[in-house]
């Protein structure tokens, strides 16, 4: 059980399991699993095969639900109909549950968390986010392989929009969530971490790095459609600019091409509500003082878009016009 934390960062967990030495009488499975990043259910998590129809309905799926994230089970088999795939509304679900979709709009219910884990507030009502490591945003989204698919997890600094750290996993427990959050802490440390409520994120384990921190937990309000729009905005670009213009073959082309986007969106992707400075340059050095004003949380909702737009604080405070 050797290898650097790079190399370990991009082994599925099916690779990671090959690698447990059950005879190993010296270090427990238990340890072994926690020295991989690996959470002793995914040791012995056996995943059932998706038949290739269902996967060609989720890449239908994943791709209508990203231009409309509004749409909702109802609307995406309606839209479905119309591309002549007979599906119910109930298999959608189905689907859509697997892919950790949910419609971007207020309602009931909206994450989908375990009742036994302890939940907090919502931190960033009216906030004015006005520097680095202020807040850090993260989320799960799906990512389509050509055979498959996989789960990104994403931790990212809200006011320079710089990704800290990410992991791409085959499966969805809080083991590979964990591992970014580490990862990202060993660059730097927020004065707040805003997430869903989702189970991943409530868990014990990744709430009690945040709390050994002394990092203040901020938790999307249920009904909350916009809460963490930032990292929404991320999944979007990173899905329309490489994962449908490159098809990912599987899980290592995936994690390779990956890896080569994030670089260029942090060092190289240019955004106007930065002043055209690149994410690694706001997230640097001088980004405080020269970039002026901040990010406040909005109330706001384009429904043409399905995304959340400026405050007119905000909107004064820097003269933009838009969240790009």
């Amino acid at each position: 059980m050797t290898g650097s934390k790079k190399n370990l960062h991009c082994l599925t967990t099916e690779e990671k399991r090959t690698l447990i030495e059950k005879a190993n009488k010296n270090i427990s499975i238990s340890r072994q699993c926690e020295l991989l990043g690996l959470s002793r259910g995914a040791c012995y998590y056996q995943p059932r095969p998706v038949s290739e129809k269902d996967l060609l309905l989720m890449r239908l799926l994943d791709k209508e639900y990203t231009r409309h994230p509004f749409y909702g089970s109802r609307r995406l088999s309606d839209w479905l109909r119309d591309q002549n795939q007979a599906i119910s509304r109930e298999k959608v679900r189905r689907l859509m549950k697997l892919m950790g979709l949910e419609a971007i709009y207020p309602k009931k219910r909206l994450s989908l968390k375990n009742k036994e884990h302890r939940t907090y507030p919502y931190l960033l009502r009216g906030l004015r986010i006005d520097h680095p490591d202020h807040v850090w945003a993260s989320d799960i989204t799906y990512i389509r392989l050509r055979r498959g698919f996989a789960y990104l997890v994403a931790v990212m600094d809200w006011f320079s929009r710089f990704v800290l750290a990410w992991e791409l996993s085959l499966s969805l427990d809080s083991g590979f969530c964990v591992n970014t959050l580490k990862r990202a802490l060993a660059r730097s440390r927020p004065e707040i971490f805003n997430s869903d409520q989702g189970s991943q994120y409530t868990s014990s384990d990744f709430v009690g790095v945040l709390e050994r921190e002394d990092i203040r937990v901020s938790m999307d309000g249920q009904g909350r459609a916009f809460d963490n729009i930032m990292v929404e905005r991320l999944w979007r670009t990173v899905k329309y600019e490489d994962v449908y213009l490159k098809d990912y073959t599987d899980y290592q082309d995936a994690c390779y091409n990956l890896e080569a986007y994030f670089d260029f969106y942090n060092q190289e992707r240019r955004h106007s509500s930065l002043g055209k400075k690149t994410p690694m340059q706001a997230y640097g050095g001088n980004a405080e003082n020269e970039i002026q004003g901040g990010w406040r949380v909005a109330d706001g909702f384009n429904s043409a878009s399905g995304y959340a737009f400026r405050s007119v604080e905000a909107e004064e405070m820097d003269g933009k016009s838009t969240l790009n």
